[in-house]
């Protein structure tokens, strides 16, 4: 059981600091604090706390010093934001509030469901900060979390649906009942987006994260959309409202630097269309739901593609899945090369007769493809001398190195398998990194 009170105690602290730097394993530190009289009970909760420690390092690390630790739980680190993207939300506030948080004219921001306070940590010190939670255990780790940091903050215990006083607001909704429980309907929050809008409208602007894969078509007009992760993820979807608005009805994808600093972004007008499955579309969807290793990624977001379907070409891309979420990648593909296009429907890999440039897209030349059978492919890496291959699956369902080994590839080269489709069959393609 998680406690905050034992977890931010004097000794428990100097505890933690004294077994880190000896470098006590989980054997020894057990053993430590059944010597020093701690409980079952309490003994786990230091443990479970210590387990973490090393992820808390990963995701807030340029905030701690070796002697401070911010204080959550496993759900609670799980649903916060990390550093590289709470650094660059930092930039969509004000360039300046009323003034110094210390005074009184100071413009207000709600951290709403403010867990421990990841949304809070990166907010300009010119704002006077309050975090909002019916859960007292989260606000002891908020004001725990803001005071190491050296953040001036203040808590409030009230359901966020009905506190409505200061300027600007940010609100991560729940979307999880318990630890390790996930909620697998993705519009299954706690507030909804629907009370989500209507809290909005009693603050002059604010911002609600929600999961990549939100149904967009709920998220109201007047908004900004923008889908945010790395090179390789995509992490949540943040909707703007009110004055924090810059570009109403507009949706963008940024890809962001572990430094915080923006790496690439795309954009496009909203469009209503592409979010809204008409009826023959999803008949043909639903008839194919049980195709194998289908493209969850891409089905669940986005309804339909404005590329066209067209053959094998000299290359082939996999988009950033922050394009994919964004349904931003059809647009970035054609501005790049208007005669680029998928090989089969719901696959999101771009064929083209060039590379697509990076950061959006990963671009391989294809060299040779086959069936998907075991004497074809082996052939087909024979020819190649192929030894060493990376297996990439969109399509196809199997185990990838179950795979390798019976395929056995011999040669002296690498390069990169891909179990796909084209036209809805199954083909293997083979093709090196652009």
């Amino acid at each position: 059981m998680f406690s905050a009170s034992l977890l931010t105690s004097p000794q428990v602290l100097e505890f933690i600091r004294n077994a880190l730097k000896r470098k006590l394993d989980e054997l020894q530190v057990s053993t430590a604090l059944s010597k020093a009289g701690y409980s079952n009970e309490d003994r786990a909760a230091v443990m479970d706390y210590m387990a973490l420690l090393p992820k808390i390092q990963e995701k807030f690390g340029c905030l701690l010093t070796e002697d401070k630790f911010l204080l959550c739980d496993k759900l609670a680190l799980e649903q916060s934001t990390a550093q590289d993207i709470g650094r660059w939300k930092a930039n969509l506030w004000p360039a300046s509030s009323d003034g110094d948080s210390s005074k009184s004219g100071a413009s207000t921001v709600h951290d709403l469901c403010c867990g421990m306070g990841g949304d809070s940590f990166f907010i300009p010190a010119s704002f006077k900060i309050v975090g909002v939670d019916l859960d007292e255990n989260r606000l002891a780790m908020y004001s725990h979390n803001m005071e190491v940091l050296g953040k001036t903050a203040f808590t409030l215990c009230a359901d966020v649906r009905e506190v409505a006083n200061a300027t600007f607001f940010t609100i991560d909704p729940a979307r999880r009942a318990l630890e390790g429980e996930n909620q697998r309907d993705l519009r299954n929050l706690t507030p909804t987006l629907e009370e989500v809008v209507e809290i909005s409208k009693h603050y002059q602007g604010g911002m609600v994260k929600l999961p990549p894969g939100y149904p967009p078509a709920e998220i109201p007009d007047g908004t900004e959309i923008l889908y945010l992760g790395g090179h390789s993820d995509c992490r949540e979807c943040l909707v703007l409202f009110g004055s924090l608005v810059k570009n109403t009805d507009t949706v963008r994808a940024v890809m962001i630097g572990k430094d915080g600093s923006a790496l690439a972004e795309w954009s496009r007008p909203r469009d209503r269309s592409l979010e809204t499955l008409d009826e023959d579309l999803q008949e043909k969807l639903d008839r194919n739901d049980s195709l194998e290793g289908r493209d969850r990624t891409y089905r669940t977001s986005t309804s339909r593609s404005d590329l066209p379907i067209g053959e094998i070409a000299r290359y082939l891309s996999e988009p950033a899945p922050i394009l994919i979420r964004s349904h931003l990648f059809n647009a970035a593909a054609l501005s790049c090369d208007p005669q680029a296009h998928l090989i089969s429907e719901g696959i999101a890999y771009v064929a083209s007769d060039k590379p697509l440039p990076a950061p959006g897209f990963t671009s391989y030349e294809i060299g040779a493809h086959s069936e998907i059978s075991t004497g074809a492919v082996r052939s087909m890496l024979k020819e190649h001398d192929i030894g060493k291959i990376t297996l990439k699956l969109r399509g196809v369902k199997l185990n990838p190195d179950t795979e390798i080994k019976r395929l056995k590839p011999k040669g002296k080269k690498s390069a990169i398998l891909f179990y796909t489709r084209a036209a809805g069959e199954k083909i293997a393609l083979l093709g090196v990194r652009v």
